[in-house]
C-alpha cells in the first residue's frame, strides 16, 4: 500500500501546470518573418551584384605586352641565321701524325699564332741538310774566290810581259786560260750557294708546313683532330682528319635572311634594321643591310640579304637564329627602349577616364589606367595594367564591374 502512494504522488508531480505557460504575442512573430524576408533580398540583391544570376556577357581578350616603337615604323621582318663571314678549317697543306694541340672549342687565337704542330722530325733533318750544303757551298765560293784572285794577278803580270816581248806566247795564253777558268768556277760557286740557299728555304717551307697557324684574330669553333691523328689534306684514310680545327671571326658575324621577291623594292643598302635573337629575346640589337645577293633562290623564290650588326656582344654566336626587322628609319634611343601596351581597341571611357576591363577568372574587373603615346594601333601603358595580363577587347557597355563572361571562340 505505501509503495502505490508514493507512486501517486510521484506521477501527480508530472502535471503541466497551465497557469504558468506564456503565451507570446502574434506581433513579433511578424517582426521575424519580417526580418528574414530582409535578409532574403539582401542576400538575393547581393548574388546579383555578384553576377551569380547575371547572364554571362561573351568577349573577346587580348593580352597586354611588352613591344618595342619601331615596331610602328617597321615596314617588313624576316629570319634567318647568323653567319660568320670569315670562317676556316685549319689544315696542314702536308700529311702527318698530330703531335700537338694547343687550343680548345672557345678559346681565342691571334693571327698567325700556332695552335697545332704535326711530326716533323725528318723535315728538321732535311733542313740541317739543306743548311750544312749552304756552308759547303759557301766554303768553295771562298776557294775559288781565292783561286781567281790568284790566276788574276798572274794574267795581269803575264799580259805587261808578253807585251814587252819578256815570255812566251804560250806562257801567256796558259795564264789567261787558267784566270778564264776560275773566273767559271766562281760562277758555278756562286750558282751552288744560290741552290744550297734556296733548298734552305724549301726547307723552311717544308718544316712550317707542319706548324698550323691562325691567319687571322678568330675563335675557335670546334675541335676536328686529336693528338695522334693523322691529318692529310685529302683525307683520303679512313682514320684521317681533313682539318684540326675551325675557327670564325666573330667581328664578321652578319644574319643571312631570305627575303621575299615580290618584298625586294622594300628594302635597300644601308638601310637600319633591328635585330631580335631568339636566345636573346630582351633585348634588340642595331643593324643595317651590309648585301643584298645578286642571286634569287628560284626553288623559293627569296633573295638572299645579308645584315651587319653595329653592336657588338659575345653572347652572339654562329648558326643562333634570329629576326630581322627592316625599318623605314633609324630608330631614336627612346624607341630602342621596351614599352608595356595594350590594343587601343581595349579602351573605354567611364566618366571621363579611361579604364579597361582586366579578366579575373571568368569575371572582369573594371580597372583604371593611365596611356601614353600610340604605337600603330597599340598604345603605350603607364600604370594600371602589367604585361601579360589578359583583357577584353572591344568592351560593350553590357559590361560593368564584376561582371561575369564567356569567352568566345574564334
Amino acid at each position: 500500500m505505501g509503495n502505490s502512494v508514493t507512486e501517486k504522488e510521484d506521477l501527480s508531480k508530472l502535471k503541466i501546470d497551465k497557469s504558468k505557460v506564456v503565451f507570446r504575442p502574434r506581433k513579433r512573430r511578424k517582426y521575424i518573418y519580417w526580418a528574414l524576408m530582409v535578409i532574403a533580398i539582401l542576400i538575393i540583391g547581393w548574388l546579383y551584384a555578384n553576377g551569380t544570376f547575371t547572364p554571362s556577357v561573351q568577349v573577346q581578350l587580348v593580352t597586354v605586352t611588352q613591344i618595342y616603337p619601331s615596331q610602328a615604323f617597321t615596314v617588313l621582318n624576316a629570319s634567318g641565321y647568323v653567319v660568320a663571314q670569315r670562317k676556316s678549317a685549319l689544315a696542314s697543306k702536308v700529311t702527318g701524325r698530330l703531335v700537338w694541340l694547343g687550343v680548345e672549342e672557345g678559346n681565342s687565337v691571334k693571327e698567325n699564332q700556332v695552335i697545332a704542330r704535326l711530326e716533323n722530325e725528318d723535315v728538321k733533318a732535311a733542313k740541317d741538310q739543306a743548311e750544312a750544303n749552304v756552308d759547303v757551298a759557301r766554303s768553295n765560293l771562298e776557294q775559288t774566290k781565292a783561286e781567281l784572285q790568284d790566276a788574276t794577278l798572274s794574267f795581269n803580270r803575264n799580259k805587261e810581259l808578253i807585251a814587252r816581248g819578256v815570255i812566251a806566247q804560250s806562257v801567256y795564253d796558259d795564264a789567261l786560260a787558267r784566270y778564264q777558268k776560275s773566273s767559271a768556277a766562281v760562277t758555278a760557286a756562286e750558282a751552288a750557294l744560290k741552290a744550297s740557299s734556296a733548298g734552305v728555304k724549301a726547307a723552311n717551307v717544308a718544316l712550317e708546313y707542319t706548324f698550323i697557324r691562325a691567319p687571322f684574330d678568330a675563335v675557335v669553333l670546334t675541335k676536328d683532330a686529336d693528338v695522334g691523328d693523322i691529318v692529310t689534306p685529302l683525307g683520303a684514310a679512313a682514320n684521317a682528319k681533313a682539318s684540326v680545327v675551325t675557327i670564325a671571326d666573330m667581328g664578321s658575324l652578319e644574319v643571312e635572311a631570305d627575303v621575299s621577291e615580290s618584298n625586294l623594292s622594300q628594302i635597300r643598302l644601308d638601310q637600319p634594321c633591328e635585330i631580335q635573337m631568339d636566345a636573346l629575346p630582351d633585348q634588340r640589337f642595331r643593324g643595317e643591310i651590309q648585301m643584298i645577293v645578286p642571286t634569287a633562290d628560284r626553288s623559293k623564290a627569296t633573295v638572299m640579304v645579308k645584315v651587319r650588326f653595329l653592336d657588338k656582344d659575345s653572347r652572339i654566336l654562329p648558326e643562333m637564329s634570329a629576326k630581322v626587322a627592316f625599318l623605314s628609319r633609324p630608330a631614336t634611343e627612346e624607341e630602342k627602349k621596351r614599352q608595356t601596351a595594350l590594343n587601343q581597341a581595349a579602351l573605354f571611357n567611364r566618366k571621363n577616364r579611361k579604364v579597361v576591363f582586366l579578366v579575373k577568372g571568368d569575371k572582369v574587373v573594371e580597372t583604371p589606367i593611365s596611356v601614353g603615346s600610340p604605337i600603330g594601333d597599340m598604345i603605350e601603358v603607364l600604370e594600371g595594367v602589367k604585361a601579360g595580363d589578359q583583357i577584353v577587347l572591344n568592351p560593350s557597355d553590357r559590361l560593368k564591374n564584376g561582371s561575369k563572361i564567356k569567352i568566345e571562340e574564334k
